[in-house]
């Protein structure tokens, strides 16, 4: 990496994906010299599509990265969209007018748009950070690799690693660790187009859910869940998704069938208890290495990169890194916890699988204002980012 300019500050963040790469873009708007650190070998353009709510279109503007995030994504049509029963018949529709505009693209594609906003020399891949330490005037992080073991010394060092963050259980042995949501999703894009007539949205059975959303180019990305034991796998999770969903409306069957095989992710779904802080001195967490929520509300990375934004504003030209960090924590913890709480409220509800709950569910949602989705929708995605200077 390039020497540090003379009197530049230096941040390591841990963790190459979306929120860590625009905590590294944030930092570096904000005159601080950022190295990323990655465990894998390559990144490689894993994962399957996103959706980005105009609070995360916000902060990728303040990162001057929006234009090439819209370049490779779509404002998704929302005229026939909303909610379903597994027949078709509709439980709730969008009100199109009433929805703050989406961009949907492929997870790949803004990584790239993030990765292409930095020097190549800001990230080093195949680093599997092992501890971060006090140092005499500032802190170390210790990473080994092929080449053996490096220490890293930085003034600031953000935890962006992830459900999993090395970071976080050093800053917090004693808490909690990630919990089983109780269900688990598949996910996947489409080989080629498939007609959606007009929109996408989500079907809703018992305990299980099929979510269709239209991309730039044709391609559908679409995800799934159903209630599952912790640790159950499955030997072809196409054909898994295909027994599951095949027999519900048009067109799932065909955007199914049209996924290849081997495309098709399988996760579990965990979430964080909420921590008691996302800082600790000079280390601060964000995305889900602070608060890792359920997707029911496609607000994970969203989040994370609000994280991003406001981290590198609060701590931009501080005196006092660790007062900084504590004015992000007060920031960030509170909005950040009630969306993942949010998150879990919905995903307790949609993925009801008793007659009673279900029923009650169903009168619910015919029964709900026609624009109770937008008002959350809005609500949610209420958010104005700070500038960076």
């Amino acid at each position: 990496m390039a020497e540090t300019t003379a009197g530049q500050r230096r941040a390591v963040v841990v963790g190459a994906g979306i929120g860590g790469l625009a905590a590294a873009i944030a930092l570096r708007l904000v005159g601080w010299d950022a190295m990323v650190l990655e465990q894998a070998e390559r990144i490689e353009p894993v994962g399957a599509g996103i959706t980005l709510f105009v609070n995360a279109q916000a902060a990728l503007g303040v990162l001057g990265v929006l234009d090439a995030a819209r370049a490779v994504g779509t404002a998704p049509p929302m005229a026939n969209a909303g909610l379903r029963e597994p027949s078709g018949r509709w439980l709730a529709r969008v009100n199109q007018a009433a929805m703050p505009p989406l961009l949907v693209l492929h997870r790949a594609d803004l990584h790239r748009v993030l990765l292409a906003a930095l020097p190549e020399d800001c990230l080093r891949t195949g680093q599997r950070v092992e501890d971060v330490s006090d140092a005499a005037g500032g802190l170390l992080v210790s990473a080994g690799s092929a080449a053996g073991t490096a220490a890293h010394p930085a003034d600031l060092v953000v935890g962006a690693d992830g459900l999993h963050s090395l970071v976080r259980s050093r800053l917090f042995p004693g808490q909690p660790g990630p919990r089983y949501s109780g269900y688990a999703s598949w996910r996947g894009v489409t080989a080629g187009p498939v007609p959606l007539l007009g929109g996408g949205g989500e079907t809703w059975g018992r305990g299980q859910r099929f979510g269709l959303v239209p991309m730039a180019d044709g391609r559908v990305y679409w995800y799934a869940t159903g209630n599952e034991a912790e640790g159950r796998a499955f030997a072809d999770d196409h054909a898994e998704v295909r027994r599951r969903f095949a027999g519900w409306h048009p067109p799932i069957a065909d955007v199914i069938a049209m996924t290849p095989a081997g495309a098709v992710l399988h996760h579990e779904i965990w979430w964080l208890p909420p921590l008691p802080r996302f800082t600790a001195g000079r280390v601060a967490l964000l995305g889900d290495a602070a608060h890792a929520m359920t997707p029911d509300l496609g607000q994970g990375a969203c989040q994370a990169l609000e994280d991003a934004v406001v981290l590198a504003a609060r701590v931009g030209h501080a005196d006092d890194v660790t007062a900084a960090l504590a004015s992000y924590d007060a920031q960030r913890r509170p909005r950040a916890q009630a969306v993942a709480r949010a998150a879990r409220r919905i995903g307790r509800v949609g993925q009801a699988h008793g007659r009673m709950a279900v029923g009650l569910r169903t009168l619910t949602m015919r029964t709900a204002p026609a624009d109770a989705s937008a008002r959350m929708v809005r609500r949610l995605a209420s958010w104005t980012p700070p500038r960076l200077t």
